[in-house]
């Protein structure tokens, strides 16, 4: 008899196919108010989860009496209770390799649009506000030769500083908790504390994970470290940041400009600050939203699927450490 599996997300009809060949298949496309109730019920008897983008707590997963193995259609694993799923020794499959370069050249471009001022003199063009040529109140600043802070050098952080040191002839220094050795022998890149980079980067970026220890990391003493002329690019998750402290950098001018792609709350209400300064680059979390990357995505997840519900977890589990041994 085939394993019953919970797919909570709408997924190209390829893998859900595969999807259906291994297991059987109880689909969501997506949860809300309406089929919440239908969803709890269908994992009752589920030995498998797939799916992305909604809270999978104590609360939820409590339904989920027979429950062997999670795959969420993602790299970051915030949106699980790891110390739950270590408790009952249930593993979570995410998708860490196959968004790298993608995300990395969203990240890249947020550093551009935020140095040249891109989305402001765009939105001016299109207004109809070009009526001269561009003097000295519109200048942007250069992005060659200067320093790049990495907070969080893993896949991610690397590809980005590859891109900076090998394209932009960029200086990188990073904080991490473990010294990233590829880093400093191809990158000649420095690691430092944390302090001393803010103080020092002319483009801080993060890339950290969200945990209990790194939430909210960068706040009001952070932003009054950096420089007057610093950019800020927040490519991991936005709260990472203290999202009010950064506004009020970027309106008191404590920093140049920001470059962000994630937020505390997403999708980013309208009427937030953030959306009203010309100094804040905003995009709608497109870090690896490609068609290629996507769907690569949901290849892998199911192939980890497939993996954990046959027992094994060699590839890709990502709370592999705090399973029972």
């Amino acid at each position: 008899m085939k394993k019953k599996v919970v797919l909570y997300k709408n997924i190209p009809e390829s893998e859900r196919q595969r999807l259906e060949e291994n297991f059987s298949v109880i689909a969501f496309d997506g949860i809300n108010e309406e089929s919440r109730s239908q969803f709890l019920a269908a994992l009752e008897d589920a030995e498998g989860v797939i799916g992305a983008s909604h809270y999978m707590g104590a609360e939820v997963l409590d339904h989920a009496k027979k429950l062997e193995a999670i795959s969420t259609i993602s790299v970051g694993t915030d949106q699980f209770d790891l110390d739950y799923l270590a408790s009952r020794n249930i593993p979570l499959m995410h998708t860490p390799s196959v968004l790298t370069e993608t995300t990395a050249d969203t990240v890249f471009m947020l550093i551009m649009c935020a140095a040249r001022r891109a989305v402001e003199l765009s939105n001016m063009v299109r207004e109809g506000r070009w009526n001269k040529s561009i003097g000295k109140e519109h200048y942007g600043v250069d992005v060659n030769g200067k320093t790049l802070g990495v907070i969080g050098m893993g896949r991610i952080g690397y590809a980005v500083a590859r891109r900076a040191h090998l394209g932009f002839n960029m200086n990188v220094q990073y904080y991490n908790q473990i010294r990233n050795e590829e880093a400093e022998q191809e990158l000649n890149a420095v690691r430092m504390d944390l302090q001393e980079l803010l103080k020092t980067s002319d483009f801080v970026c993060v890339m950290l994970p969200l945990t209990k220890e790194t939430e909210k990391l960068i706040g009001e003493y952070e932003f009054g470290l950096m420089k007057e002329s610093a950019i800020f690019i927040n490519g991991s998750r936005g709260r990472v940041v203290d999202e009010q402290a950064l506004i009020n950098a970027l309106t008191d001018r404590t920093i140049r400009a920001a470059g962000l792609d994630v937020f505390e709350v997403e999708p980013l209400p309208g009427y937030s600050p953030l959306c009203r300064l010309d100094n804040a680059v905003v995009f709608p979390h497109i870090g690896s939203a490609t068609e290629e990357t996507r769907l690569n995505m949901v290849i892998c997840a199911v192939d980890n699927l497939i993996s954990a519900l046959n027992g094994d977890l060699s590839t890709n589990c990502a709370n592999a450490s705090l399973l029972c041994q």
